[in-house]
């Protein structure tokens, strides 16, 4: 299902001037989103560790960590998915995707809203000090949208209905997204980060669903193995728990509910865990793309299992557990399908360079320094080393990558 087609004509030989619109990086929406997404993760990250050792002020009108939790969510891990999503479904579909003015529109609307947190506006009778916030509500609930109906179009028009569940994962996490800013706005900000947390959890679905698709299919066609390692019943089970642990998740902003939501999320992980030994082989370890993408999964249950833990002892900080899985889970796993579908959709061999293989170590690292050390070493040390690490990870990235996004196919077609 994930494998890159050709679905578009060739390019033509020869242009009369320079086409903006038809520039390369404006041909499909993996290009732009998976670009501004990982300088995000670059810049945002670097930002955020100049702040914990004071090389820089903070002025924002909002505090400093729910931005930081705001960008990470909804800036990086968001676009990357809506790039991704918007890319398969022309596999899936054979519908054209979102390309040209209408890439540029929306991605102009994402660039827009990661701008104006730090637009300061004067102080009149037509706006005060929140003007910049409510412009980020509306650009950010734009691109939102545009993406949402960009997908919806491609799936109802195939009446592609096995995949429809996606729309209704990204318009959670729209509603959320907004929500989030909405509670800002009016200086609810702990609540905001509750919600941002169960954004996580959404997420993890995405996730959990789209590994279920791919890691088997990559594992056999990449090992030449006769037939996938598939385990339906598991994945349902998975996909009901992780609704499960959601409303758990949100009704604990409300309601004391942590031993329900601790024991949801334990079976949960374990379920996680058991289909991860199922696609286990260890031949995958010579392949790059195949031990990253596997191990991000892996790390997904590891990171369930210390959040489920961090509700029975205080031993384990839920904040610390929970970045296993947004550094070791989520961000491997975004970088290693950015690395693939980067490589599949322009055309090239799945061959990613050796330095990949220590941006991934990078991430693996940012994450166990990030979860497990903080108690060892102390949180700003801990902190701070984590945050280079990641910061390093998708610099590696960005250099081999970057010329690849903005450049055309090798084979000379339109993607």
């Amino acid at each position: 299902m994930m494998r890159p087609i050709n679905v578009t004509e060739p390019t033509p030989v020869s242009r009369k001037g320079y086409d903006l619109f038809g520039a390369p990086i404006w041909m499909l929406a993996f290009r732009p989103l998976f670009l501004g997404g990982s300088l995000v993760a670059l810049l945002g990250i670097s930002y955020w560790t100049l702040l914990l050792t004071g090389h820089v002020a903070w002025s924002l009108s909002i505090p400093a960590n729910v931005w930081h939790a705001h960008e990470m969510m909804y800036g990086f891990a968001a676009a990357i998915a809506m790039g991704f999503l918007l890319t398969a479904a022309q596999t899936w579909t054979g519908v054209p995707s979102l390309s040209g003015k209408y890439l540029m529109l929306l991605s102009f609307f994402w660039l827009l809203a990661r701008i104006l947190f730090f637009v300061k506006f004067p102080h009149n009778s037509l706006m005060d000090h929140n003007t910049n916030l409510f412009l980020v509500v509306l650009f950010q609930g734009m691109w939102w949208l545009g993406g949402i109906f960009a997908l919806s179009r491609m799936l109802i028009k195939a009446r592609n209905k096995q995949n429809y569940l996606f729309i209704g994962i990204l318009t959670t996490l729209f509603i959320f997204n907004m929500l989030f800013l909405f509670l800002v706005l009016n200086q609810q900000s702990v609540l905001a980060l509750k919600l941002c947390d169960a954004s996580i959890f959404v997420f993890t679905l995405l996730m959990g669903i789209v590994a279920g698709r791919v890691i088997p299919f990559f594992t056999a066609r990449g090992l030449l193995l006769p037939k996938q390692v598939k385990c339906p019943r598991l994945d349902f089970c998975i996909w009901i728990l992780t609704l499960w642990v959601l409303i758990c998740v949100i009704g604990q902003s409300f309601y004391s509910i942590d031993m329900a939501s601790g024991i949801s999320i334990a079976v949960l992980s374990a379920c996680h865990l058991l289909r991860s030994v199922f696609w286990w082989c260890k031949e995958i370890i010579k392949v790059p793309l195949l031990w990253s993408l596997q191990l991000s999964y892996f790390l997904l249950g590891i990171g369930l299992i210390l959040i489920a833990l961090s509700f029975i002892t205080t031993h384990i900080d839920y904040k610390n557990a929970l970045h296993m899985v947004t550094i070791g889970s989520m961000g491997m796993m975004i970088l290693s399908m950015m690395s693939r579908v980067s490589l599949g959709h322009t055309g090239r061999a799945l061959n990613p360079p050796y330095f990949m293989n220590v941006a991934f170590l990078c991430l693996f690292l940012a994450a166990i320094t990030r979860s497990l050390l903080p108690s060892l070493i102390g949180a700003q040390y801990a902190w701070l080393s984590s945050g280079v690490l990641w910061s390093l990870s998708f610099f590696l990235f960005l250099f081999h990558y970057f010329p690849i996004l903005i450049k055309k196919r090798v084979d000379g077609r339109i993607g």
